[in-house]
């Protein structure tokens, strides 16, 4: 089973994503961990940290769709690392995905036009490179402002030496993906997660969330 991971930087998919492999493995089931960008990993990865870090430009000057062909770049170098592992392991699950590359990129596009490069990142991704297709995607939803505030208290990272890289930084921008992966999470084969009590002006504690993705993949299997 391929699971994936999706929400707006700092929602807790890294996190969520380990926590879930952990309890899989804990359940005798066998399990692995696949993240993407893999910014050490790949050539497309590395260009992404640069992407990232502004050495080609803010985010409103470069072009979306290039920028899409860095993400996919980086899982079609990780694609036999992916199809072995789904061959090894009952569960496989994803730290962004496909799913990541289209929110984000989508978001920069008036949406008139976002059905075009949602379509043209999907062509290359799963029908020119062939990826495989999620069983499962989830959805962490969270506010911009929490999420900025959880990005603040990251550990560094090693593609950067900001605090915060450029789509990070970017409240506007991040409310922008935030819309765009709500609409995806209307797809049947999505689930949305919402990591923010409203009632309490809270982010919901790592276990409440944890136990809620947990019984959600193991009852899809």
């Amino acid at each position: 089973m391929l699971v994936a991971i999706e929400g707006i930087d700092g929602s807790g998919k890294g996190t969520q994503a380990q926590r879930l492999v952990d309890a899989l493995l804990a359940e005798g089931c066998t399990a692995e961990l696949i993240s993407f960008p893999q910014y050490d990993a790949t050539l497309f990865g590395k260009a992404i940290g640069d992407f990232l870090n502004g050495r080609f430009g803010a985010l409103d000057e470069v072009n979306p769709y290039l920028v899409s062909l860095l993400y996919a770049g980086d899982r079609f170098e990780s694609k036999v690392k992916l199809e072995t592992a789904l061959a090894q392991r009952e569960y496989v699950i994803l730290d962004r995905y496909v799913a990541s590359n289209i929110a984000h990129q989508g978001s920069k596009v008036p949406p008139a036009e976002r059905a075009e490069i949602i379509h043209w990142i999907k062509q290359i991704e799963f029908e020119i490179y062939k990826l495989p297709v999620p069983d499962l995607v989830v959805h962490l939803d969270l506010p911009v402002h929490a999420a900025q505030e959880l990005i603040a208290l990251k550990a560094k990272r090693t593609y950067t030496d900001k605090a915060a890289d450029l789509q990070e930084a970017d409240a506007e921008y991040l409310n922008k993906v935030r819309d765009v992966y709500c609409e995806l999470a209307a797809d049947p084969s999505w689930v949305q997660i919402n990591c923010y009590d409203e009632a309490n002006a809270a982010v919901r504690s790592l276990d409440e969330i944890h136990h809620e993705l947990l019984a959600l993949v193991m009852g899809t299997k």
